[in-house]
């Protein structure tokens, strides 16, 4: 199995048990060895007080993408650390795609960036993940699709 046969079928895995990612309006982009995008459509309830995109919603968003990434080699890993950076305001029906690319894996530690767009290419945030491998797998590399 190539590694990028191997990102696909564990973001397939994970996107199939992902119900939050879903719930929120996401929609899973390109995957690879250590990177995938993610993108959302501002909508009306992802709004906060000031007719903005939430802060958690932008949050969520890069946090999906971290998690598609870091999961790619179909080693289980979850968060360990992650703190983001807003630079711009998420717009009422724009959508945001938030592109995960690891920069460094050690061992069972990772670190990965994701950059957060808005439709005109705007930085609307920048979030780091540290990450850690944990025991399992997102599929059974012994059996076919």
């Amino acid at each position: 199995m190539t590694p990028q046969e191997r990102a696909a079928r564990s973001a397939k895995a994970m996107w199939a048990q992902d119900a939050a990612s879903k719930w929120l309006g996401m929609e899973l982009g390109e995957v690879g060895e250590g990177s995938a995008r993610l993108s959302l459509t501002v909508e009306p309830h992802h709004c906060n007080g000031h007719g903005i995109c939430h802060g958690g919603v932008i949050f969520a968003l890069a946090d999906s993408a971290f998690a598609f990434a870091c999961n790619s080699r179909n080693q289980s890993t979850v968060a360990q650390q992650n703190q983001i950076t807003y630079l711009a305001p998420g717009r009422l029906g724009e959508t945001l795609t938030a592109q995960a690319n690891e920069t460094s894996l050690q061992g069972r530690t990772g670190l990965t960036d994701v950059t957060v767009t808005g439709d005109d290419g705007r930085v609307i945030a920048q979030f780091r993940g540290l990450s850690r491998a944990i025991p399992g797998s997102l599929f059974d590399e012994g059996t076919e699709q």
